[in-house]
């Protein structure tokens, strides 16, 4: 595996910063602020084709590896976990997810337009009782004649507000048969009966735009059906394995801005005659960043390189995604650490960078569902076998990341 990017993601790094860095980082604080999404970045990003960056030109992308796709996330967690938070929603969770499992038709009508960015995708699995707990969900879909009619409600849904069609997950069989139940469906915000709200008062990603989705009696047509009935778990585990990757990248970004802002600040302050960067306890906090960056960045490209194969990779992605955003965290604290007393204020990044830093440590698997995954993995009591339909692989240039 050659780490090196070639030309072309050196042109697709340089394109995200630099517009992270003129788009995003002079209002950030201002929107973190007021707790504003600010809808233009999509189309801005969508105008630079970066929200279907991986995938296929034939369905409207812009037809690079999964690894650019991890360069587009890095680069804009630079700016804030919001926007990344966006693309991982849309692109990972939404748009691979009918990428690998919708038919042609499906793809044609929904997929391409997103990848375009004419229109936003978004994921509906969680519910007030049903989290790491996937057979706890109460949502169901019941079939009538050539439709089928959906109940129940989601939360913590990114884009919630914004979003034009959700991939929404539901009973639609014996309860008792647990996962075997579950079934997956493309649902438009059009659709009678849909509903949302913004959560409000979050402890971090305050410029996202998080809530919960409803659906009272919601006509769903039987071609809106994702995959078959009852494949709707291996759907949605297929979908983490994407999302999770973006997650992990965005919070190599984040590692990256602590180290940048801490840096700085390092050589700005002095203490007892000389910067604070001379000191050994604050040489080693920064030693840990650096470590957590070069360690988190090696996990998930080693995870996007099996993507680009084709091979599963959800061993090498909960790896990726569980420790990256730990070592994001443990960069945050120590960056609010070595600004002091100014980094408890949103005076600088930092204080947004270690609240930002907490929710990707809980959503898309917890560390410790991660850590227990891990386990039975090394204990040999979980196998993973090759999905029915796995993501395509990549097909271009054989240099890679």
């Amino acid at each position: 595996m050659n780490f090196e990017f070639n030309e072309e993601q050196k042109m697709l790094r340089d394109t995200v910063r630099s517009f992270t860095d003129k788009e995003i980082m002079p209002y950030i604080d201002g929107w973190d602020r007021e707790g504003k999404f600010d809808l233009s970045i999509l189309t801005r990003l969508a105008d630079l084709g970066l929200m279907g960056v991986c995938i296929p030109e034939a369905y409207g992308g812009s037809g690079m590896d999964y690894n650019a796709l991890a360069i587009v996330c890095e680069e804009l967690e630079r700016g804030d976990t919001a926007f990344r938070t966006a693309v991982s929603v849309h692109t990972g969770l939404n748009s691979m997810t009918l990428l690998q499992w919708g038919t042609e038709q499906q793809k044609q009508k929904y997929l391409t337009p997103q990848a375009k960015g004419e229109k936003i995708g978004a994921f509906g699995l969680t519910e007030p009782g049903a989290g790491s707990d996937v057979a706890a969900l109460q949502t169901t879909a019941v079939r009538d004649g050539d439709n089928y009619i959906l109940n129940g409600q989601k939360t913590w849904i990114s884009l919630c507000d914004i979003a034009d069609h959700f991939i929404v997950f539901a009973y639609t069989g014996d309860r008792s048969q647990k996962h075997k139940a579950i079934s997956a469906f493309i649902v438009e915000r059009s659709r009678e009966g849909f509903s949302s709200k913004a959560i409000k008062g979050k402890h971090g990603i305050r410029s996202g735009n998080t809530g919960e989705i409803f659906f009272e009696n919601i006509k769903v047509p039987k071609e809106n059906l994702l995959g078959e009935e009852g494949e709707g778990f291996k759907i949605a585990m297929s979908a983490l394995d994407n999302g999770r990757f973006t997650v992990a990248a965005g919070a190599v970004g984040q590692i990256m801005a602590c180290l940048e802002a801490s840096v700085k600040y390092c050589h700005e302050r002095e203490t007892f005659g000389k910067e604070i960067g001379k000191h050994q306890l604050v040489q080693q906090m920064i030693a840990k960043m650096e470590a957590g960056y070069q360690m988190s960045r090696l996990l998930v490209y080693r995870a996007g390189e099996l993507k680009n194969q084709g091979k599963r990779n959800t061993r090498e992605t909960s790896l990726a995604k569980w420790q990256a955003c730990d070592f994001a965290n443990q960069a945050a604290d120590d960056a609010v650490q070595i600004h002091g007393a100014y980094g408890y204020s949103d005076e600088y990044p930092v204080e947004r960078y270690l609240r930002n830093s907490k929710a990707p440590v809980i959503y898309e698997g917890t560390r410790e569902i991660h850590t227990i995954m891990q386990a039975e993995y090394v204990l040999g009591y979980r196998e993973d076998k090759q999905l029915n339909k796995m993501l395509p692989a990549w097909e271009g240039e054989t240099e890679r990341v």
